[in-house]
């Protein structure tokens, strides 16, 4: 009880003492969360105010809810369920972000260029020059998803005006086609950076999934636990409810006893003694239903606002004894082959093979082919001159079409073939960073064979608590069924005057206490159970990883 009023208590300062820093609308939401936290407090002063006589007041109206229902609200409300949904949608972004580079992209441009020129040389053209340059180009690039290449195409345009007399062609209309391919032929043919990040994100995508099924396989186990907590706390108010009545009722029965003489009045006090005793262990059991229903609510309800958190949870599924056959070598395999940690530490030595596939690519020299064309054609008006800068003597019309005409005819061609080629003398960096990223995956795969052999030996220990909690069970029925045939006598015994008020009330203390005991090893066995079931696809936490191999050294 101390443990949850402390938790609301302090949820509640921290909610008024940051109001005041956020926007309205989280004002509101803070406001929600302390007056719900202030109506738990509340329901659990007025129940500790009322005991025994008065039963606890529930915040809200009171819902019975099954273990599967509260399954299938964990499933579909659960805030860590719902935060870890998000992960491969986040992976999803990822990859197309990576994928995007191999999309074309479109580029354009246009200028416009003035320029008047000095008369510094004979060779100008004039005395006072004036160009006008306009500039329109278009193209697409694209790096291919295969063998490492990249290609470009551009198209380009120019109009020229110039009074310059030298020109031939004014205005000059220019427009060229430019063809570029390259490949990579050693280094970077295989895999290179961009598919190397691709293909690890693909794997993350995968670990984000198999966290995702650890994660719900954890909170239904989880639900499942804080279930039969709540249904063992219920129960162990009942019995604390019950052990007070036995006390009272004692207490009522020597009161009658001291009255007509047949018993001494030092019975009474300690009968009475023995009541104040078991109203604090209600109080103290009414307190851990409670903390038990707030545990219980945080992994069914997704915020305060949810008509669940105010309302009173009552557990209805009863936990029956089932004893179930442990088969522990097929319980071994199915975990080395579905456990999330296994699958997730797989995903990971996979995503560490290609990063060792791309650094082993790095180590090799570097050879790449470059290819270019161009084809180019030139229009406008032309003028045939007499001798260098010359009078024109005669002016051939033309335009656009002329140059365009050129350049489809490919009447001006240019081929390039370019090899380039590089490699460092002596050792290199890559071969340190290859040498080095060998050594960690030869340390991930030690790696995977220890966790593989800790998870043998965890399902291997759930299988025995099971086996252990079975036993625990069976020894606590045995022990409630003396503890009530022993109650029996003694109270017969204690009528006819046989026995006295002390081994009534050590009886009684007695089989509560065997009553309990026996709650808690049917609860524990159900929980060891549910332990057993969930070790087989999830680990209890995800502990130590696998080494993951960086391309940074």
């Amino acid at each position: 009880m101390k443990n949850s009023c402390a938790f609301l208590t302090v949820l509640a300062l921290l909610s008024s003492s940051r109001a005041g820093a956020q926007e309205p609308t989280d004002q509101v939401r803070f406001a929600e969360i302390a007056r719900a936290a202030a109506q738990q407090f509340a329901s659990a002063s007025t129940a500790e105010q009322t005991r025994p006589t008065v039963p606890t007041t529930a915040v809200g109206p009171s819902v019975e809810l099954t273990l599967d229902e509260a399954t299938a609200r964990a499933l579909e409300r659960n805030l860590d369920i719902v935060v870890e949904r998000l992960n491969p949608q986040l992976q999803d972004y990822n990859l197309a972000s990576l994928r995007a580079i191999y999309r074309p992209t479109l580029t354009s441009s246009f200028s416009q260029r003035n320029q008047v020129q000095p008369p510094t040389s004979q060779l100008n053209g004039g005395l006072v020059v004036r160009n006008d340059q306009n500039v329109f180009n278009s193209g697409i690039a694209q790096s291919v998803p295969w063998g490492g290449g990249d290609f470009s195409v551009s198209w380009n345009n120019q109009r020229s005006e110039s009074n310059n007399s030298f020109s031939n062609f004014n205005p000059s209309l220019n427009s060229s086609l430019v063809a570029s391919y390259t490949q990579p032929l050693l280094r970077d043919f295989h895999i290179d950076s961009t598919r190397r990040t691709i293909k690890v994100t693909a794997i993350n995508r995968d670990i984000s999934d198999i966290q995702l099924r650890g994660t719900l396989s954890s909170t239904v186990a989880n639900v499942r636990i804080a279930y039969w907590e709540l249904l063992f706390s219920v129960r162990a108010v009942e019995v604390a409810r019950g052990s007070l009545e036995l006390a009272v009722k004692l207490v009522e029965d020597n009161r009658a006893r001291v009255e007509v003489g047949t018993l001494a009045p030092l019975d009474v006090v300690q009968a009475e003694a023995e009541a104040a005793t078991r109203r604090q262990a209600l109080a103290q059991a009414e307190a851990t239903m409670q903390t038990a229903e707030l545990t219980l609510k945080r992994l069914i309800v997704n915020g305060t606002e949810d008509e669940l958190w105010r309302a009173r949870i009552t557990p209805i599924d009863q936990p029956e004894f089932r004893p179930q056959p442990i088969d522990i070598e097929g319980a071994v395999r199915k975990s080395l082959g579905n456990r999330t940690d296994l699958d997730q530490a797989r995903k990971t030595i996979e995503s560490n093979d290609v990063t060792l596939g791309f650094m082993r690519n790095q180590t090799l020299p570097s050879v790449d082919l470059v290819a270019n064309y161009t084809t180019q054609g030139v229009g406008g008006t032309q003028f045939i001159r007499q001798g260098l800068g010359g009078t024109a003597t005669q002016v051939i019309p033309g335009g656009y079409g002329d140059a365009l005409a050129a350049l489809l005819g490919r009447d001006y061609p240019i081929w390039q073939v370019q090899l380039n080629f590089s490699y460092p003398l002596g050792g290199s960096a890559a071969e340190a960073q290859f040498a080095r990223a060998r050594v960690q995956r030869n340390q991930s795969a030690a790696q995977l064979r220890a966790l593989e052999l800790q998870v043998a030996t965890e399902v291997t220990n759930t299988a025995l608590q099971v086996q252990s909690s079975l036993t625990s069970y069976e020894a606590a029925v045995v022990a409630r069924e003396l503890a009530e045939t022993r109650l029996a006598a003694e109270q017969s015994r204690f009528e006819v005057g046989l026995s006295t008020n002390f081994f009534v009330v050590q009886a009684q203390r007695d089989l509560a206490t065997a009553q309990n005991s026996e709650l808690r090893a049917l609860l524990n066995y159900r929980r060891s159970q549910v332990d057993f079931e969930r070790v087989q696809e999830s680990p209890a936490s995800r502990g130590a990883g696998i080494t993951s191999i960086q391309t940074g050294g």
